[in-house]
């Protein structure tokens, strides 16, 4: 292997960390309300979130300073254990369901969320084998049948808690590897195809996913229940104008727009930060998917090449997501925006990833 560079990417360290203190500042400040009624403590899920990112931090600490091709040996183990707790998280009395979702595994006062988990593991995994097998993915047998084989089962198993949106970002993710292999356009044609009309019988199989669609264009028709978060995205989002209302003076969040410390944090922070701030939380991540694109393309060895890919990858997609539902632009997916939302898993998750970025860029020829 290349001699090790004294010293990982200063940028990409810079963007992670003031994305997290944004969040950590904004998970407060959207919480604070809700946190005090339910919890008797404004400062529960702040503390909780300060936590997760210190957890998070010493992860990416350790992960950045190990050698990343360590992942590569270990890759198929880390993928077994996900699976396993993916069928654990379906066995009642192990999951814990939320929302509909039995997508946790309590453990003592927290959980954790295998489904965040595996999409790692699933990076990593597909990263070693295209490193090895890449000059078999223009075929089906040897190449694209068993990557997407694979995929597909961990989106199906996912899909059994349900969480359509955890694993739309997984496939997403996957695909994105895949083409960059070098997988023929022919086939994903076909593949796009065969998506879709899987993705159209998920939607109709389910009525609270047509709910959803039907409320992305048009939530004023069922403003009370299947538009209601939508429309009160935007009633945050609006009033903000260009330098928001005030840290701390967000109105959504007086039990408006529910559990405003998660999925749609962005909505508060463009209510009292403004069009500046959302657009500074923006540059941000757009920093953080330029310094993972650099690290991908300068990265020694095919392995490092596909694994930066694919968490940025995972981490734009999410972005988009995230920011497409909040705005409106999107059918609500229940997809976390990584380093703001509260969420042990999701967070511990991203931060873990970026050590990943870190690690290979320590060994980055550019």
């Amino acid at each position: 292997m290349p001699v090790k560079k004294t010293a990982p990417d200063f940028i990409l360290i810079f963007a992670t960390l003031l994305l997290l203190a944004i969040g950590l500042i904004m998970v407060y400040s959207a919480s604070a309300i809700w946190a005090n009624y339910k919890f008797a403590d404004s400062f529960f899920f702040a503390k909780r979130q300060l936590l997760f990112a210190s957890l998070g931090f010493v992860a990416m600490f350790i992960v950045m300073n190990l050698d990343y091709w360590i992942i590569k040996k270990w890759a198929k183990p880390l993928l077994i254990v996900c699976f396993v707790l993916l069928v654990a998280v379906l066995i009642p009395g192990i999951g814990v369901e939320r929302n509909g979702s039995r997508s946790w595994i309590g453990v003592g006062a927290f959980s954790i969320q295998p489904s965040e988990f595996i999409k790692l593991a699933i990076i990593a995994f597909l990263a070693k084998f295209l490193s090895e097998q890449q000059r078999y993915i223009t075929t089906v047998k040897k190449g694209l049948f068993p990557t997407l084989g694979l995929v597909f089962l961990a989106f199906g198993m996912i899909m059994l808690q349900p969480d359509l949106g955890t694993g739309t970002v997984m496939v997403g993710t996957c695909v994105i590897m895949i083409f960059i292999a070098g997988a023929r356009i022919s086939h994903f044609v076909i593949l796009g195809i065969l998506g879709l009309a899987g993705f159209v019988g998920l939607v109709v199989s389910a009525p609270y996913r047509i709910a959803r669609i039907t409320s992305f264009l048009d939530p004023w028709q069922d403003p009370q229940n299947t538009g209601f978060q939508i429309i009160q995205s935007l009633y945050a989002i609006g009033p903000g104008g260009l330098f928001g209302l005030g840290l701390g003076e967000s109105r959504q969040k007086f039990f408006y727009l529910p559990e405003p410390q998660t999925d749609f944090i962005f909505a508060i922070l463009a209510e009292e930060l403004g069009f500046i701030g959302g657009s500074l939380v923006l540059f941000l991540f757009a920093l953080l998917l330029w310094r993972g694109i650099r690290i991908a393309l300068g990265a020694p060895d095919l392995f490092g090449s596909f694994l930066a890919v694919g968490i940025i990858s995972m981490i734009a997609i999410q972005v988009m997501i995230n920011i497409g539902v909040v705005t409106g632009l999107m059918p609500v997916t229940g997809i976390t925006l990584p380093f703001l939302s509260y969420g042990g898993s999701s967070l511990t998750l991203m931060l873990m990833a970026v050590g990943i970025l870190l690690n290979i860029s320590r060994y980055s020829k550019l």
